[in-house]
């Protein structure tokens, strides 16, 4: 039976690119699969792909890598023009362990990734500097072409800068406006390192706040793309996810519009410090 015939996207937008420190772009809007189940993200990273989108964030603990590198090899589009970042399971933060998991990774979406991550720190359990010196490895070996965190604090960060030889490309980190994360961002810049936010939209607290829809209202747009703009025009790189066509489409269209200084301001003073996920410093999960 062939394929069934799949629908084009009525969607334009030019995703900017972020230059990373070790010379590579990256999208700075992308599609996340955090939380898609492994049998739905292939159909959803071949409606993201059609819809225009070039960067997939996934994770090995997300159990739908492989999935992924299925849909890119069915999309027809070459593998080096989409960026795909995948990150380190906890339980393999052992340096042999890391590099063989990294591998298998690589293999999964295409034969390389774009970006590999250590997903959380996990000071308390284990020392993260040699997990980092295996993905410097992998770094060098091509098996991705760049490397970076996530979930990494400040003081995480001076770590790897005083007893690594490699500076990460890219800490991904939760933002949204009720935890903006000012300070960490700063360090991020100080560093040299990309910023990117995890939970944008704060799991969708933030989509009936007052301040998000009166903006939102005046600018003709949803909730969801005034929060998603605010990221962009902050540098931040984002990705969010969902598996119903019409959102994708509303995500991905949020370059045919600014949000004044004004906006911007009111939407950075509601920050509460407030977190949707665990904190870094004393988050402990290693899977059995």
């Amino acid at each position: 039976m062939a394929p069934r015939p799949r629908p084009r996207s009525t969607v334009t937008s030019t995703v900017p690119d972020i230059t990373l420190n070790d010379g590579r772009t990256i999208p700075q809007l992308g599609f996340g699969v955090f939380q898609i189940p492994a049998e739905q993200t292939k159909e959803a990273v071949l409606t993201a792909l059609e819809v225009g989108y070039r960067h997939i964030d996934t994770a090995e603990m997300y159990g739908n890598e492989k999935e992924v590198g299925e849909a890119v090899a069915a999309s027809g589009i070459p593998r080096e023009e989409i960026f795909i970042t995948s990150k380190l399971n906890n339980g393999f933060h052992a340096p042999d362990a890391a590099l063989e998991n990294g591998k298998k990774s690589a293999e999964l979406l295409g034969g390389y990734m774009d970006l590999f991550l250590i997903h959380w720190p996990l000071a308390t359990v284990i020392d993260f500097v040699p997990t980092w010196k295996a993905l410097e490895e992998l770094y060098h070996a091509g098996t991705s072409r760049s490397i970076g965190v996530s979930n990494f604090q400040a003081h995480h960060l001076h770590r790897l800068r005083d007893e690594t030889t490699v500076t990460p490309a890219v800490n991904q980190i939760e933002v949204h406006p009720y935890l903006v994360q000012d300070p960490l961002r700063a360090a991020d810049s100080e560093l040299g390192i990309a910023t990117e936010a995890w939970s944008p939209i704060a799991q969708g607290l933030v989509l009936d706040d007052p301040t998000i829809t009166r903006i939102a209202s005046a600018l003709d747009k949803t909730p969801a793309q005034v929060v998603l703009r605010w990221h962009i025009q902050r540098g931040d790189i984002v990705f969010p996810k969902s598996v119903t066509r019409s959102r994708v489409e509303e995500n991905f269209a949020l370059f045919d519009f600014e949000l004044s200084g004004e906006d911007m301001t009111d939407i950075t003073s509601l920050d509460k410090g407030q977190r949707t996920g665990p904190d870094p410093d004393t988050f402990d999960y290693v899977p059995a």
